[in-house]
């Protein structure tokens, strides 16, 4: 079984008060066979959560399990975990086949089974013609995919990705994630998988868990955390463009912001300061809107335009079909927005505040 179990998990770096903690108190559960996707930006802790997982980094405080095995103190080689990188780390003297083979030549795995297992990863991800060339002689969708195919023979308990595709152009990425796709689809393995896009994350995850800053601000399924953030850092990270957040005084059926008072398509869940948070796309333009927008700028992005403009002082962004009119520079346009699609987060603590 490779479930993975993460228990109040810490990281520091150094001793004493001048110690750097990076990860405050990581918990999270990983079903057997679930594919998992940590997200966030830029130094918010995921790869050192992942690399604590697969050994490379010890564990300041808490307890990683994999399977029934608290792997605390287990090494790398000895977790029965595979990890894909960023960077392929293929053997350049060495063929594909000998690459895919190589670490189960290492471990002394008869010859027919070896041929078996390289024979069956290179069906999967298609390298069946790629076998005998080198990785110069291969892009960089194929050395990923051989990258991944070693791993897939060691026929590990779960599988960790590094942030696999951030090397790929975006056409390759897209290809890759498919193929990334078909694989857990056909292996079942349970996947831990990093990144730093959110369109990988969305478009991959049976779940996600998104870290910023070492801690962990939300799990859920993409669906969950894409309609009901849980706070306002999770609001503005998923979603393309971001959620417009708008911090103001509810009153009722209205919001002050600076400059303009807004009336709502329901009541606020309390009086006093919260933000609203709405989505870009879960606008209208309608005559007979409420919310009154002056328009400063639009960008035409093929199948869909952004307006930018100002609800009284503050930005606020609409996303809209590029079959509709597209609003003038300049002009002041009406909107509308569903009672569903508002979201109240806690004005201090970024929370979500269910209505």
């Amino acid at each position: 079984m490779g479930a993975i179990s993460i228990r109040n998990v810490v990281k520091r770096y150094g001793r004493g008060p001048k110690a750097n903690q990076v990860i405050h108190g990581v918990s999270a559960d990983i079903a057997d066979g679930e594919f998992i996707v940590i997200v966030g930006p830029s130094g918010c802790g995921k790869s050192t959560l992942l690399r604590m997982v697969a050994g490379l980094e010890e564990i300041s405080e808490g307890e990683i399990s994999i399977g029934p095995r608290v792997v605390n103190d287990v090494e790398p080689a000895d977790r029965d975990i595979a990890m894909v990188f960023q960077n392929y780390a293929l053997y350049p003297h060495m063929t594909v086949y000998q690459n895919m083979a190589y670490g189960l030549k290492i471990a002394r795995v008869p010859p027919e089974e070896i041929e078996a297992r390289v024979q069956k990863a290179a069906r999967i991800l298609e390298l069946g013609s790629l076998l005998q060339r080198t990785p110069r002689q291969l892009s960089g969708g194929q050395r990923q995919r051989v990258a991944m195919g070693r791993a897939i023979v060691r026929q590990p308990q779960a599988f960790l990705f590094d942030e696999p595709l951030s090397n790929l152009d975006a056409k390759l990425r897209a290809q890759t994630r498919l193929e990334i796709q078909k694989l857990h689809q056909e292996l079942g393995v349970t996947s831990l998988f990093v990144t730093h896009d959110q369109v990988e994350a969305m478009t991959l995850a049976q779940r996600m868990i998104v870290m910023n800053a070492g801690r962990i601000e939300q799990i859920g399924t993409p669906e969950a955390v894409y309609s009901r953030p849980a706070t306002t850092f999770v609001a503005g990270f998923i979603g393309s463009p971001p959620m417009n957040l708008l911090q103001g005084q509810a009153d009722g059926s209205r919001f002050a912001l600076e400059g303009v008072s807004l009336p709502l398509p329901s009541a606020a869940p309390r009086a006093g300061a919260l933000i609203l948070g709405v989505r870009p796309e879960h606008t209208e333009l309608r005559p007979d809107g409420h919310w009154p927008l002056k328009v400063e700028m639009i960008e035409m992005l093929g199948a869909e335009r952004l307006v930018y403009g100002r609800l009284g002082q503050v930005l606020f962004t609409v996303r809209l079909d590029a079959t509709l009119p597209s609003p003038r520079l300049g002009e002041t346009v009406r909107l509308e927005v569903t009672p569903e699609h508002l979201h109240w987060f806690d004005a201090g603590s970024g929370q979500r505040v269910v209505p």
